[in-house]
């Protein structure tokens, strides 16, 4: 699954740093441990509701793309985009951990 963040799949959504090997740099690599760590608390959450989109992502694995929503109806994607550990993507423009 990756998370859509309330986009339009292909158009926009979210994006976070990229673990291990696919990393560009260290600081995205240590930025993406703090992001996995946030989203994982945040999974942890009992009463989540997750939301199909109907697509899957352009990767190999096709990825379906969902929205996750907490009890309160906040949606997960959304949530690590306000506390900093997502930014919005967009295919036309690659976002750069490493600056």
């Amino acid at each position: 699954m990756r998370l859509l963040g309330e986009g339009v799949p292909f158009v926009s959504g979210i994006d976070t740093p990229e673990v291990g090997s696919h990393a560009k740099c260290m600081k995205e690599r240590k930025l993406a441990l703090i992001a996995k760590g946030r989203l994982k608390e945040l999974l942890a959450e009992r009463g989540l509701r997750v939301v199909l989109s109907g697509a899957v992502d352009k990767t190999p694995s096709h990825r379906l793309l969902v929205n996750i929503y907490r009890t309160n109806g906040e949606e997960i994607g959304k949530k690590l985009l306000m506390e900093g550990f997502a930014r919005t993507w967009s295919p036309k423009k690659r976002n750069d951990w490493c600056d």
